[in-house]
């Protein structure tokens, strides 16, 4: 799933410019938050000199920082919700969740400072960037349902919880630059297990 392009109206279509300045933008983004120092936390003024735009250009397409965020996060979020719908059939339902997991994890690693972003809004249910990820939720609670119902993860838990836990795995690993994450995981993984 490719990055939304701007709204068009029925009578006019988007300009080539205007759809090449976006790709840019976009471009320019990923690899301004792909860079250790800035990461997630870097300002759309960084990603419009990358870009070798104007910072106008920059606020016309993404007017806050969280837009830019969930324009180049749409990928990463469409590639989880492919994954879980693929795991949902193979395997045993609490490794295919343990698997689903691990590669959400990877993909917050991806950009320094993407867990704390992320964690601050999906769970809010009202912003762009925890509204553009409800597909991949819902992937994601299909994979934890079917591990439940396999009666291999606890009846309690919910896929708010999970991503928060597996959200908190990815900053710790960030944060400590242990790359522990697996063996963090398995340790969630061992405790969310039925009893």
């Amino acid at each position: 799933m490719m990055a939304r392009p701007p709204a068009v109206s029925a009578d006019r279509p988007v300009r080539t410019d205007v759809l090449r300045n976006r790709e840019r933008l976009l471009t320019a983004a990923r690899a301004v938050f792909a860079d250790a120092d800035a990461g997630a936390d870097a300002s759309l003024l960084e990603v419009a000199k990358r870009a070798g735009l104007g910072t106008g250009t920059v606020y016309r397409h993404f007017p806050t920082r969280e837009a830019l965020l969930e324009a180049v996060l749409l990928d990463h979020f469409e590639a989880l919700r492919v994954a879980a719908v693929n795991l949902a059939e193979v395997g045993p339902p609490d490794d295919a969740l343990a698997d689903w997991l691990q590669q959400f994890i990877s993909h917050l690693g991806e950009y320094r400072g993407l867990a704390r972003e992320v964690m601050s809004v999906l769970h809010d249910g009202v912003s762009p960037l925890s509204v553009s990820c409800q597909d991949m939720r819902a992937a994601g609670t299909v994979l934890l349902s079917r591990a439940q119902r396999d009666g291999t993860m606890r009846a309690d838990l919910d896929m708010s919880t999970l991503l928060k836990l597996a959200n908190a795995i990815a900053l710790t690993a960030e944060e400590t630059d242990s790359g522990r994450g697996v063996d963090l995981l398995g340790y969630l993984m061992e405790g969310m297990r039925r009893r």
